[in-house]
């Protein structure tokens, strides 16, 4: 069985794995119900963009750089395809920037190492290096730096692998053991096993 894994894959299987089990293995990728704050959470990118456009680099430590959004990532090596919200180019490095619609500031395992394969891929398209990366939370209106270390690069190998070797076992996963989780998951119908 041959898939293209996206960054979303990623993320979502660090959250839960299940998510991504029902996207490639149950045929629900396609139809996936999206919820409610995922169309916010779109709409909210659209205005940041915008808002972005007009703000200085002091937030990334630059005091000059160019600013290029929406950029689509395909990594060879990596098998890895992925669409990152923005990207802050300098003469040094690149710093990849993911918003998020969410309150409470915390980066979580989740979406490090969303961040780490955007370094990994935007390293091997742009030939430059990319040693942190920081998440904007819109709400909040505040950025949180996340340094691109090596153990955070090297997860995001042995998470591909695992991606794949689950996707080809059809295998399902266990639940997430944070069911809290489970609220507002929007396969929440498909796993009757931790209601």
């Amino acid at each position: 069985m041959s898939f293209q894994i996206t960054v979303s894959d990623l993320r979502q299987y660090e959250y839960c794995e299940r998510i991504v089990y029902f996207t490639h293995c149950a045929g629900l990728g396609r139809r996936r119900p999206g919820t409610y704050k995922m169309r916010e959470g779109a709409l909210e990118h659209l205005r940041v963009n915008s808002l972005e456009e007009r703000r200085s680099l002091r937030t990334y430590g630059l005091s000059e750089g160019e600013r290029q959004f929406e950029v689509r990532l395909n990594s060879s090596k990596l098998g890895l395809t992925g669409l990152l919200d923005m990207v802050v180019v300098s003469k040094t490095e690149l710093i990849p920037v993911e918003y998020k619609n969410s309150f409470n500031g915390e980066v979580g395992a989740n979406h490090r190492i969303q961040l780490a394969a955007y370094a990994l891929m935007l390293e091997e398209q742009w030939q430059l290096p990319v040693k942190r990366a920081f998440v904007h939370f819109i709400p909040l209106k505040q950025s949180e730096e996340v340094p691109i270390e090596a153990t955070l690069r090297a997860k995001v190998a042995r998470q591909v692998a695992g991606v794949r070797r689950m996707v080809e076992r059809e295998a399902l996963p266990d639940a997430t053991k944070v069911r809290g989780r489970c609220t507002d998951c929007e396969f929440r119908n498909f796993c009757p096993d931790v209601w």
